[in-house]
């Protein structure tokens, strides 16, 4: 998301600076040592300008002040020439290079090299600010480690993240980053995720867990099963959204690029109506004053400050979110989210904590409890369901998958397989239903999954289930936001009864398989399109694809770790805190708020100032540190998104 970036939708032009944009990294000696020799030269020409102006050495004023205005001028007489070539005319580098020309035709060349140098102080504190914003987002995902230690038998060789491959070991000591995305087999540690969730509480890891690249290792030693390349781990997936977040410009960017291509002629042929017309038509009128006027007018109409500094403000958004833990993939999902009046919340993984735990086993028909316990965990040990997860846990022992055959999930209801030339069914009472097993409870308190052998029950598992620490407080600050709460879940009525009460949410519906949620999503869509309001929806990632992309916003919860959730989702929250959402409404609205204020400030500026010139009272200096002015203060209000 380079600054050359935004400087290339400046009314088309690009500057083409010295400076290397694309790097993000800006030299202030580099940068500052033109505009003092121009400086310099001017002040001295200055000094002289007046006692030799109508002598016959003023040609002396010429040989100090021309270099001065060629030094601070180039890049923008330059830049002219060359979109000139490309058939680009009517740019703001046009705009100076004609009313700089313009003034030296008239003899007022001290006023022509001020407005190439204060044009380039703003210049030089536009870079500066772009520069610092840029380096604020690296120094928060400055943590793409440089060397990873190999385990090879029982060496450790130190080599470059890139060359590991999965599966490889590696050992990460304390004080060091996490190289690469991977599975703890030995050790525990602390580790400090600030850098990936913006969370300041380490977090505990023991051998089973997941480590992910950019956290750092803050005290046991750990070595890892390595379970992504490189290119694909979490904090190379970052800095690639977050360097990519500009390409997907919102709508108040697209608005002033298209601005910029009809107000530039505009300001041009209205310049060239105010030196021509007034000498043909009024009496005694002056064509070297009007001309004057005319050139003024070119100057005061830049509209630099207005084109840079709303890419800088939602630059900023974008950063300022990346701190707090909230991937926003472009300055278009900042606006969404600023409209949202609904946010739909996914149950599993992301108001409750998806850690689930059994609790009870009703053994039925002759089965005992170990024995329904041991069926379950063979029927459910190729599913990442986490449900799935807690069985085999329970279960505890290792499982023969050998004897698993027919193995298929069935979306919304459970999974069927063949076990020992049995067939075996594993899910929720839907499924029951559906293959017409009779059995006499249909609803339960918890999670359940219900099981059945050739077509007879033989029982059911409960599972529970806990809400996240700050869900209820999430709630609470969409509510304070006047944020409609919504949640949709596959889980039976009566968990959904329990925890909907708990939260306090607006509305909520239970039992809907994949396709029902996204039904019952188009319906609030409908609901909210015809007061142009957004819907957001939040889930974890892994079966909520489908819904994250329908929704106006589609937000991903604690989805680092799952692919499905970075391709899909609009807003990527890095920790699995649903409390961020409220966050991410909180500084898309205040990002908007800011670029607006630009916008109103820049145009009304303008617009005084036109005016002035246009009856004679601004004067080429006005001009100047209004149209600088306006810039730098557009440019240090977008730097408060960053704060």
């Amino acid at each position: 998301m380079s600054e050359s970036h935004a400087r290339k939708n400046c009314c088309g032009s690009g500057h083409d600076h010295s400076h290397d944009h694309g790097s993000g990294e800006f030299s202030l000696r580099k940068e500052l040592t033109p505009v003092v020799i121009a400086a310099f030269l001017f002040l001295v020409g200055l000094l002289f300008n007046e006692p030799l102006h109508n002598t016959p050495f003023a040609i002396a004023e010429y040989a100090v002040l021309i270099p001065a205005y060629l030094v601070s001028g180039w890049s923008v007489l330059t830049a002219a020439g060359r979109n000139i070539l490309r058939g680009r005319i009517l740019d703001e580098n046009f705009l100076m290079t004609i009313a700089t020309l313009g003034a030296i035709a008239i003899h007022e060349v001290p006023e022509a090299v001020a407005v190439m140098l204060f044009f380039q102080v703003g210049e030089l504190f536009q870079d500066y600010s772009v520069g610092r914003s840029r380096r604020s987002i690296k120094a928060l995902l400055e943590v793409r480690p440089d060397t990873a230690n190999l385990k090879v038998g029982d060496q450790i060789r130190e080599v470059d993240p890139e060359s590991v491959n999965m599966g490889d070991l590696i050992l990460v000591r304390p004080g060091e980053k996490v190289p690469l995305d991977g599975e703890i087999l030995e050790g525990q540690s602390q580790l400090d995720t600030s850098a990936l969730t913006g969370e300041s509480v380490p977090r505990t890891v023991v051998p089973g867990e997941t480590v992910l690249s950019g956290m750092i290792n803050q005290s046991g030693v750990l070595t890892v099963r390595v379970t992504k390349p490189f290119a694909e781990s979490s904090i190379s997936r970052i800095l690639e959204l977050v360097e990519n977040a500009s390409s997907k410009k919102a709508d108040t960017e697209k608005f002033i690029t298209r601005f910029a291509r009809y107000y530039t002629p505009v300001v041009v042929f209205l310049s060239l109506a105010v030196a021509i017309l007034p000498p043909l038509l009024i009496a005694g009128a002056s064509q070297a004053e009007w001309t004057y006027r005319a050139l003024v007018l070119l100057v005061i109409s830049c509209p630099c400050g207005l084109v840079i500094s709303i890419p800088l403000g939602y630059f900023g958004g974008v950063g300022g979110a990346a701190r707090r833990g909230i991937l926003v993939k472009g300055s278009v999902f900042l606006d969404a989210l600023a409209q949202v009046k609904t946010v739909v919340f996914d149950k599993t993984g992301t108001l409750t904590q998806g850690n689930f735990r059994v609790t009870d086993v009703i053994s039925e028909n002759g089965f005992t409890q170990p024995q329904l316990l041991e069926l379950a965990a063979q029927v459910e040990s190729q599913s990442n369901h986490p449900v799935a997860q807690s069985i085999r846990l329970a279960h505890g022992k290792s499982v023969d998958e050998s004897g698993v055959q027919e193995y298929e999930e069935i979306a919304g209801h459970g999974i069927r397989a063949r076990i020992e030339k049995r067939t075996v069914l594993a899910g929720n009472d839907r499924l029951l239903h559906r293959e017409s097993i009779p059995h006499e409870v249909c609803t339960v308190e918890g999670t359940v999954t219900h099981l059945a052998v050739d077509g007879e029950y033989t029982g059911r598992i409960i599972i529970e289930d806990e809400l996240k620490e700050d869900a209820v407080a999430a709630i609470q600050a969409l509510h304070s936001q006047g944020i409609q709460t919504v949640m949709l879940t596959g889980d039976n009525q009566a968990v959904a009864d329990r925890i909907a009460k708990t939260l306090g949410l607006d509305q909520y519906r239970a039992e809907l398989l994949p396709e029902d949620k996204v039904e019952a999503l188009e319906e609030l869509l409908d609901r909210a399109s015809s007061t142009k309001d957004k819907v957001a929806f939040v889930g974890d990632g892994i079966n909520d694809a489908p819904v994250i992309a329908r929704a106006d916003v589609g937000m991903a919860m604690g989805g680092l770790g799952s692919d499905a959730a970075i391709e899909t989702a609009d807003v990527v929250i890095m920790t699995d805190a649903p409390s961020k959402v409220a966050e991410a409404i909180a500084i898309s609205q205040h990002t908007l708020r800011i670029v607006w204020q630009n916008i109103i400030l820049a145009m009304t500026v303008k617009a005084i100032f036109i005016g002035l010139g246009a009856i004679g009272v601004a004067t080429l200096w006005e001009a100047v540190f209004a149209d600088v002015g306006v810039a730098l203060l557009a440019i240090f209000n977008a730097g408060r998104i960053l704060r």
